[in-house]
């Protein structure tokens, strides 16, 4: 082999070599970022915090699927910050998140994303810490929670081998405290019931923006009822 081509070879191998290093040094950076923010979070203490005064982050995620662990994935995730009832309109959150494979034909015609936009998107691990960041220590809220927890911490565990430790309040427990006796799900319906317009519905920013409004108002509403906390919201809940 000649001299030349073998030394090229050889740099491109140890190119690898060093790009290897940095992507296991930065993934070490983030997995010691997230546990050593989940090791200052106290959890108890947001639960007796008055909710017209709780900071909390709203948001939602749009995916391939309904499944983390049968390999649907993320494709953006969307959030605001709200003080109580007030909605922090210049404190958002939104990314589209890298995806290689194609998306299912429907979720392209319910989301708007195409599979060009994730391909050059950031990847999931980046995304995570960002909006890790972004939400500190705040109480996460969603509407119907059970999907962004599910990948919430499939994402965690996969990416960062560390379970995902905020906590993520349903705004059902709020819905069904204060209104027991409607029978209302899905979000345009609840926005619909509630005067909201219906704005970016399956944008992960706009989902987020809507829900955010519901909490506002329903915050005040538990308020009316005698829910102070989220400690009373869940003990009217658990005697519905």
């Amino acid at each position: 082999m000649a001299f030349e081509p073998f030394m090229q070879i050889l740099r491109g191998l140890q190119g690898k070599r060093t790009n290897a290093s940095i992507g296991d040094i930065q993934n070490s950076q983030q997995m010691a970022f997230l546990r050593n923010l989940q090791k200052e979070m106290n959890q108890e203490d947001k639960l007796s915090i008055s909710l017209q005064e709780l900071n909390v982050v709203v948001f939602d995620i749009e995916t391939t699927g309904f499944s983390p662990e049968k390999g649907d994935s993320i494709l953006s995730i969307g959030a605001t910050k709200m003080c109580g009832t007030t909605i922090l309109e210049e404190e958002t959150f939104y990314s589209l998140v890298h995806y290689d494979q194609e998306i299912p034909r429907e979720i392209v015609q319910l989301t708007g994303i195409t599979n060009e936009q994730v391909k050059e998107a950031q990847q999931l691990a980046d995304v995570f810490i960002k909006f890790i960041k972004f939400i500190q220590d705040c109480t996460l809220v969603a509407h119907h929670a059970t999907h962004e927890r599910n990948f919430m911490q499939h994402a965690s565990s996969k990416l960062f081998r560390t379970p995902f430790k905020h906590r993520i309040v349903d705004t059902s427990f709020l819905f069904k405290v204060i209104e027991p006796e409607m029978n209302l799900v899905t979000l345009e319906d609840l926005c619909t019931h509630n005067g909201i317009p219906i704005i970016d519905r399956h944008h992960a920013l706009g989902d987020a923006k809507m829900t955010a409004k519901l909490w506002s108002m329903y915050v005040d509403k538990a308020k009316q009822i005698g829910c102070e906390t989220l400690n009373d919201v869940y003990s009217r809940y658990a005697r519905i």
